[in-house]
């Protein structure tokens, strides 16, 4: 137990909430040298942990017929969310991660890779086909040359009434060329309705006195660009949510970290789920009475996680055990 106030359980929502973006194998590199394989990719890890929490997950990328990709196709359906995409020959994408202190530091391989290999049409004609929902992208998706593509399936998404979700979730040590890198970044970011950025995103995207104590003042500038939702981390220090008017901040529950890995994909998942869960994506000021409560959530979920190694969210059951 956590030592937080016990949360309502409400029956899973059936509102759509699809994530395009990479699924990879993180290598976890070993004091020997040798590389241990787990299932990963930041809105892989989002996917698993919105849906554990109840709501109805549709990944929007291929998965590959590989070995790999089998597993993490496997994994996925496991845990009651859908691939919508057919298979791909092209192989999985890989990420070599390296551990310091708790905190991972990611090398990747992403030439001609399966998550990558689909067309813009076959996404937007799947978002024609549903009911409009909440479609939530970033991270490796948002880097040049995918950023076009991606431009377009948003801009589709938000004439057909989707509500558009952006995790920054920068990586730079993946980028040719990093000033068009992060300007590919500003423009998806742009056309986000709910956002999420760490502190390590800030301060590479040039904000100054990127600190908890002064997130509302970070969350002023993606709020007047378009935002209705924000939410900014701060690893151990905690995080701060803003709906609207209505914003709160936390710190983190401390917990015996074993790493931090998908903690952030577990605390916005978290706040994805239970947006939904409780019917407020066209509802901002039920959306704004639950700051509070969103957030205590999230950052109990991201603590969870972090107690565990690896990314390993928890499911609605063991979260409101927590609380």
């Amino acid at each position: 137990m956590l030592g937080l106030s016990t949360a309502s359980h409400t029956p899973p929502a059936r509102t759509p909430v699809w994530v395009l973006g990479e699924a990879l194998m993180d290598c976890m590199a070993q004091p020997d040298g040798s590389l241990v394989p787990h299932l990963g990719g930041s809105p892989y890890n989002l996917a698993l942990a919105t849906a554990l929490q109840g709501a109805s997950v549709g990944f929007v990328a291929p998965f590959s017929t590989d070995t790999f990709g089998q597993a993490l196709l496997d994994h996925l359906q496991a845990n009651h969310a859908r691939s919508l995409l057919p298979r791909s020959a092209w192989p999985t994408s890989l990420a070599v991660v390296q551990v310091h202190e708790g905190q991972p530091s990611y090398g990747f391989y992403r030439d001609n890779v399966a998550d990558r290999d689909y067309q813009v049409a076959d996404v937007v004609a799947l978002l024609e086909a549903s009911p409009p929902g909440v479609l939530h992208t970033g991270s490796l998706m948002a880097m040049p040359p995918e950023h076009h593509k991606v431009l377009q399936i948003v801009a589709a998404a938000k004439r057909l009434g989707w509500i558009i979700s952006v995790d920054v979730n920068l990586r730079l040590r993946v980028a040719h060329d990093v000033p068009a890198y992060l300007q590919a970044v500003r423009e998806v970011a742009a056309l986000a309705d709910w956002l999420k950025a760490s502190d390590e995103d800030l301060e590479l995207l040039g904000f100054a006195e990127v600190s908890l104590a002064n997130a509302s003042s970070l969350a002023t500038h993606w709020m007047a660009q378009g935002c209705s939702r924000v939410a900014l981390t701060f690893g151990a220090q905690g995080a701060y949510l803003q709906v609207g008017d209505a914003h709160a901040q936390g710190a983190a529950p401390v917990v015996d970290v074993k790493d931090t890995v998908g903690a952030g994909d577990t605390f916005w998942g978290s706040c994805l789920a239970d947006w939904v869960r409780h019917d407020t994506l066209n509802n901002n000021s039920l959306a704004m009475q639950r700051v509070p409560e969103t957030l205590q959530r999230a950052l109990v979920a991201a603590a969870i996680n972090c107690s565990r190694v690896g990314c390993q969210p928890p499911d609605i059951a063991t979260l409101d055990a927590a609380l």
